[in-house]
């Protein structure tokens, strides 16, 4: 059976397999049934601002209402508002349509469970089996019991007044803000947010057209909103991605501060509040060794997992920690929503910034980060690091030559016929020659794709 969620969903390019209305089709029918045999209703359907999003959201209902199971459509609303609304209207599940930071070509379809959450791995091998499974063609109610699809108008309204909800009754009228939409999900909804909380904003990117979504903007090119923020001499950037899910700040001095930065000063934010839950912030393993010397300075501490944000909320759950996510810009502050919130995340930071009465600029003493090289390449095959003695050998002596003092990270691509290393330590010139010494080594052992 082809496996099809990884994750973050399934992802791909529009209008190929798998990313084709006829498998959309599927995954609505498959998990209709599965709401439908849980005695469940309805499930709630959102979008970014993708042109394929229309046929596969055609697709979805039509597969989810032929199950007898109702769908609220809510258009295009950021990744956390669809898991919001989820919640809001005591829905069964939760169905995002979107590729987050990847280029417009692209699209993928994300389920939430009842409670605005990833849906589990099982789950998703079940909907995978039902959906390759022959009873797919005869899963399907009598003509009086077919689902009813609703357009949900006031989605936004609710999901502004959410977000807005999340500082009470702070006001930020004393602030001029550069909003980066990315041209996607939070296009409407985001410029609102922070201009109804009293802040003078310069919007950018907020005129999608299916196609230019993530194009040269957003929190994948941050470096778009750091002039703009110098132009117009603006206190900070925020920069959203396509479904708004991550966060990327400039500083008024037009610094880039990524989610290490940000996650750090609000985890010691809390932390001096009483506010961080078991004093602990969880990150991945490609966050600074910084973050873990800041928190640990004053009695913090940080739990690590495995690159992807449901990586991160699953740890905070099973911990019950309040606060983690990622240097991409994914963060979960978990007390207001289920999954990463770029809005949220951008109020959460400004008013730690504000009780703290500094700029925006000084947030970037609370970390002293490690240099951090990375380097990926195409590979002819994904042959397991440990079958090649050479490779092993080389990765062992690294190690050693770290002693403690630094990091090795090295994997391939889940996607892609790619080597990915990361090797952190102190020195930056000695750490970039590690890198070489062993991506030399693979390309030696299996070659490189041209």
């Amino acid at each position: 059976m082809t496996k099809l969620f990884g994750t973050d969903g399934i992802r791909g390019e529009s209008n190929v397999y798998p990313l084709v209305s006829s498998v959309a089709l599927k995954v609505g029918k498959a998990l209709g049934n599965m709401v439908k045999s849980e005695n469940g209703e309805a499930i709630v359907i959102g979008k970014d601002t993708r042109l394929s999003g229309y046929m596969l959201e055609t697709a979805l209902v039509s597969g989810i209402v032929s199950m007898g199971v109702d769908v609220y459509l809510v258009g295009p609303l950021p990744t956390p508002a669809v898991a919001h609304m989820t919640r809001s209207m005591n829905a069964d599940a939760g169905v995002m349509i979107t590729a987050s930071h990847n280029p417009a070509v692209d699209n993928g379809i994300k389920i939430f469970d009842a409670k605005g959450y990833k849906l589990p791995d099982e789950k998703e091998a079940a909907i995978e089996e039902l959906m390759f499974s022959e009873h797919i063609h005869d899963m399907m109610v009598s003509g009086t019991e077919i689902g009813k699809a609703y357009r949900l108008d006031e989605a936004k309204g609710r999901y502004i007044e959410f977000a807005k909800s999340s500082i009470q009754d702070m006001r930020f009228r004393e602030m001029k803000i550069v909003l980066d939409c990315a041209n996607g999900a939070a296009y409407d909804v985001a410029p609102k947010v922070f201009k109804e909380l009293g802040a003078e904003v310069i919007v950018l990117n907020n005129k999608p057209d299916g196609l230019n979504i993530n194009l040269d903007c957003g929190a994948v090119h941050p470096e778009n909103t750091a002039k703009e923020v110098v132009k117009h001499k603006a206190d900070m950037g925020i920069t959203l991605d396509g479904d708004a899910d991550r966060l990327i700040v400039c500083d008024e001095k037009g610094e880039v501060l990524d989610g290490d930065y940000i996650l750090t000063f609000c985890a010691l934010e809390m932390l001096k509040e009483n506010r961080l839950k078991n004093n602990t912030l969880v990150v991945t393993d490609y966050s600074n060794m910084g973050v873990d010397e800041a928190l640990e300075a004053v009695g913090g501490k940080v739990v690590r997992t495995g690159n992807g944000d449901r990586y991160v909320i699953e740890a905070m759950r099973e911990g019950g920690y309040n606060l983690g996510g990622e240097a991409s810009g994914h963060m979960i502050f978990s007390d207001y929503v289920s999954t990463g919130d770029g809005s949220i995340s951008a109020l959460q930071f400004l008013k730690l910034v504000k009780n703290a009465g500094i700029k925006v600029s000084e947030v970037r003493k609370c970390l002293n980060k490690n240099p951090q090289i990375l380097d990926s390449f195409l590979v002819s095959e994904k042959v397991p690091f440990d079958e090649m003695p050479k490779v092993a050998a080389k990765v062992k002596e690294i190690e050693a030559t770290l002693a403690g003092k630094g990091r090795l990270l090295l994997r391939y691509s889940g996607t892609e016929k790619k080597c990915r290393i990361m090797i952190e330590g102190k020195d930056k010139a000695a750490t970039e020659a590690l890198v070489k010494e062993l991506g030399d080594c693979i390309k030696g052992e299996i070659g490189v794709m041209n």
